[in-house]
């Protein structure tokens, strides 16, 4: 086999963020933009030995480019020296999916192509991230390691073949590398037969219930379809847009309430399912609306964790639970009652991974609507919409009624997310350090009738290996449980957006069917008259509100 080498020259702007490297399609498609980051990641990651014997896993969300991109990275990857590869069928391959097949496989690690709920099309966003071989997002240390492998890179390493079939199960060779088309769906509902009762809950489909999936035009259609329709029973239909496309059927594949309206209204209908979900473009998140009720991220994990048990997989009690800062710590009280730890991490998966590996979590989650448990080492939607199957199967109540009881049981944390996208990159930051600026000086304040307990930039060091992170937002805890949290995203690829994260607690069960945004209306424009968001943005509202 020949190896081809490929000058070339390092390209500004290359540094991973907690989800990989995101950039518009255009941008990645151009000269050897996307060859610059694999060979990069390849340099960064290779053992001593070099990838001789080794395996890679590879697919993608399916959206524009995505077919395009894995040729490439399948032709760097044999001139790396890669023995094997796995390739989801049609260059598909869920996140959570790709996490199972990285770890049933044995695999040195893979790369999973997607830009996770940004929007696709040739217009839309493109994204790539390593997977280390717990099947987990790449640790700080690798991420920083690829960035500056970005900054030095001469050449590229290639063979040159034609593309494969990547439509052909089986086996092909390209130059020395065994590429193995694999079902990209077979692997992942193997391990949700090992985790979920699916007798039990053929019988809950069998007995009336009622679903509705929206995949968006996303990945998990393929997946929800053969769990939910083939494998559960559910009717036909119980999954709607269900066929991955590349623009996502020119939809956006985040599942929130603004995005998911048509999922929303039905459910709040006179005549909605019984449970109402959705997942986004990589199929690592999930919405959950029950009949005529919302259930937010945060609250979704407290009640999942609380639940858990009616499991198989978890019947034997959880180890302990994480959350990331900015999610609400619904799930901390649950934690409290059932004796197990609760940690406060970072945004980003990867953080979790640690925890998951060294057996101090069990379950996991972030307020941007993503919950996992130990079973991968990324977050998975079609999971946690088994899970609440397995809870509502088990308890023979509403949604509602799971939701009511907990509050009365644990208290309710009112909490939101307000999002200003697309901002001037310059103003966001200046908005951002003006609060930093605030900090030192808030500690002991008495601000909209609460006194400040605490205000900082979240700094986390991480138990198990103790590593340090630091910048990771924003945070004023006042005395009474109260926060209000201000971070920059790392997940678009055009401006900057905004995050704004507020939350109070309310122990009185007579209060606990208020509306959120009102609950939270003083502090609301206290988060507003501390960063002066609209004076510096002109921004009147949010975009999103979640």
């Amino acid at each position: 086999m020949k190896i081809t080498r490929i000058p070339t020259t390092p390209i500004a702007g290359m540094k991973p963020g907690t989800s990989g490297l995101r950039k518009k399609v255009s941008e990645f498609a151009q000269g050897h933009y996307l060859a610059n980051f694999v060979q990069s990641v390849f340099d960064a990651v290779r053992p001593a030995g070099g990838f001789a014997g080794l395996t890679l896993v590879v697919g993608g969300d399916g959206r524009h480019w995505n077919l395009e991109a894995i040729q490439q990275v399948i032709r760097i990857a044999a001139g790396n020296g890669f023995a094997r590869m796995l390739v989801g069928q049609g260059g598909i391959l869920s996140t959570p999916a790709a996490s199972c097949v990285i770890r049933q496989h044995g695999a040195f690690g893979g790369l999973i192509l997607s830009a996770s709920h940004n929007p696709g099309g040739p217009d839309g966003d493109f994204g790539i991230k390593f997977n280390a071989a717990n099947g987990g997002p790449a640790p700080e240390k690798i991420t920083d390691a690829i960035y500056e492998k970005t900054l030095s890179i001469g050449e590229i390493l290639t063979v040159e073949a034609a593309d494969i079939d990547l439509g052909r199960l089986g086996t092909q060779a390209v130059g020395a590398m065994k590429v193995e088309v694999i079902d990209a769906v077979a692997d992942y509902v193997g391990l949700m037969r090992k985790l979920f009762d699916f007798a039990a809950l053929r019988a809950l489909f069998a007995g009336g219930f009622r679903l509705s999936f929206d995949a968006m035009h996303a990945v998990t259609g393929p997946y929800a379809k053969a769990i939910f329709e083939r494998e559960l029973g559910a009717p036909a239909g119980t999954v709607v847009n269900g066929v991955p496309l590349p623009d996502f059927g020119g939809g956006h594949p985040d599942p929130n309430l603004v995005h998911a309206k048509e999922l929303l209204a039905r459910m709040m209908a006179a005549d909605a399912p019984d449970l109402g979900a959705a997942s986004d473009g990589d199929g690592d998140r999930n919405l959950i609306i029950g009949r005529g009720i919302f259930i937010p991220p945060s609250d979704s994990l407290a009640m999942l964790a609380a639940n858990a048990h009616h499991a198989p997989a978890y019947a034997k009690g959880i180890a302990g639970v994480a959350r990331s800062m900015p999610t609400s710590g619904a799930v901390d009280r649950v934690a409290a009652k059932l004796g197990v730890p609760c940690f406060e991490t970072p945004t980003g998966w990867k953080f979790f991974g640690n925890l998951l590996d060294a057996g101090r979590i069990t379950l996991c989650g972030e307020e941007s609507a993503g919950t996992g448990s130990d079973h991968v080492r990324e977050k998975d939607g079609v999971w946690a919409v088994l899970l609440w199957l397995s809870i509502l199967a088990a308890r023979r109540q509403s949604v509602q009624q799971i939701a009511r009881e907990h509050w009365a049981t644990y208290g309710r944390n009112y909490y939101t997310r307000h999002d200003y996208e697309d901002l001037d990159t310059p103003t966001a930051k200046a908005l951002t350090q003006s609060v930093a600026d605030k900090l030192p000086s808030l500690a002991g304040q008495t601000l909209a009738g609460r006194r400040v307990a605490l205000a900082d930039d979240f700094s986390y060091t991480d138990p198990v290996d103790g590593s340090v992170s630091k910048n990771q937002g924003l945070r004023i805890v006042f005395d009474d449980g109260s926060r209000i949290v201000y971070r920059l995203s790392g997940t678009g690829t055009t401006g900057s957006t905004l995050r704004v994260y507020i939350e109070r607690y309310e122990g009185d069960p007579a209060r606990h069917a208020q509306d959120t945004q009102a609950a939270l209306a003083d502090l609301i424009a206290l988060a507003d008259e501390l960063a002066q968001i609209r004076a510096r943005t002109g921004r009147q509202q949010p975009d999103v509100v979640t």
